[in-house]
Parts: structure tokens; C-alpha cells; sequence
């Protein structure tokens, strides 16, 4: 991690006075595994606290660690009960479906490339481009993710680069030229930049 700050630091003058600001990268990793894409679809369009309660609840209907079996087991008004949509139920039940069948396969992520790993997990109804760079980032610690969608890294952008709008996603590659390799470890100062105080 160290490596990479001090490659930010000296391509990036913008990016350099916010790791000033915000101190020593401290990503946080989860498990590449089936049950942190499930809890990824749970928490889509959630604020924290509902998120985290319903999450808890479908875990307790589940039984953990969260496995294809255990949500597939479950009836959809066990699923409803849990406070989940008609929706996401529908993406939970299809992702257990498509895992427990060998369709997806956890255990060959860690081997593909960005693109491949996107393409797998895409292949779930409810998981989107945005969900599959989450999972490359936080799950799979790929350092070089650039998740043009991100509302939180166009607003970090936009702020900090000085645009008058959200930048699209052509723009952002642009800027982010300059972090490569460890465009993942820019985004995260990006999001924490909106959480301190700036200037």
C-alpha cells in the first residue's frame, strides 16, 4: 500500500494534497466468496442502517455463512419477511441458482482478468457493472479498478478537479491516466475526501 501512495503522491498533485488531508490508506477487504455478492445485492439502494437490518434478518433466515442452499430453500414470504423486494429477492434467488448449478464460480474468480471477472458476475440478474468493480476492489484487492459509475468518485472528481458537472466516464480515464496502477487505492482517497474536511 505504501508503494502505491507514494506513486499517487508524486503523479498527482490534486490527489497528493488529499492524501495529505486524509492520512494512511485503510481499504477494508472482504472475502472473495458468494456470500459478500449477496450481501452486496442486499445493500443496493440502501442507506446504511435499513441495509444492515435486513441484511441481519435475511442472515438469520439463511443460516451462515450464506450459501446458495440456504437461499434457495427459502419461501418468498420468508424473503419478504426479511424486508427484501419482490426484486431483490428475484437477484438473490437468481445468483444462488446460477452458483449452486456451477454457472458461477467462485472459485475461479481469483484467475481472471478485470473484464472476465466483470463478465461472470454480470451474468446475474441485479448485478451490474458497479457491483462486479466493488467486488474487484474489495474482494479480489485488484489495485488497478476504476469504477466510472460511482456516484461518490464523479462527485470527488468534480469537486476536486474542478468540473462544473459530473464528469463521464471518458473524462474520469482521462484523469485517471496518472494513477495507474493502483486507480483503486485513488478512488478510495476520493470517497474518504468527501468525508473530511476540505478547504
Amino acid at each position: 500500500m505504501r508503494k502505491a501512495v507514494i506513486h499517487l503522491k508524486k503523479s498527482d498533485p490534486v490527489l497528493r494534497a488529499i492524501i495529505e488531508r486524509v492520512g494512511p490508506c485503510r481499504m477494508e477487504f472482504g472475502p472473495a466468496e458468494f456470500s459478500s455478492v449477496a450481501e452486496a445485492i442486499v445493500y443496493q439502494q440502501l442507506n446504511g442502517k435499513a441495509a444492515v437490518t435486513i441484511f441481519k434478518r435475511f442472515a438469520v433466515l439463511t443460516g451462515e455463512p450464506i450459501t446458495p442452499e440456504g437461499i434457495l430453500k427459502l419461501t418468498d414470504a420468508q424473503l419478504r419477511s426479511a424486508g427484501l423486494s419482490k426484486q431483490k429477492s428475484a437477484y438473490l434467488l437468481d445468483l444462488a441458482a446460477k452458483t449452486a448449478s456451477g454457472l458461477l464460480d467462485f472459485s475461479r474468480l481469483p484467475a481472471l482478468s478485470d473484464d472476465e471477472v466483470i463478465k461472470h458476475l454480470t451474468q446475474v440478474k441485479g448485478i451490474g457493472v458497479w457491483t462486479a468493480h466493488m467486488f474487484l476492489m474489495f474482494s479480489l484487492r485488484r489495485p488497478n479498478v476504476l469504477p466510472t459509475g460511482d456516484y461518490g468518485v464523479q462527485m470527488a472528481v468534480k469537486k476536486h478537479y474542478r468540473k462544473r458537472k459530473l464528469p463521464k466516464p471518458k473524462d474520469m480515464e482521462k484523469i485517471a491516466r496518472a494513477w495507474e496502477p493502483y486507480r483503486s487505492i485513488a478512488c478510495w482517497y476520493m470517497w474518504r475526501s468527501l468525508d473530511t474536511k476540505t478547504l
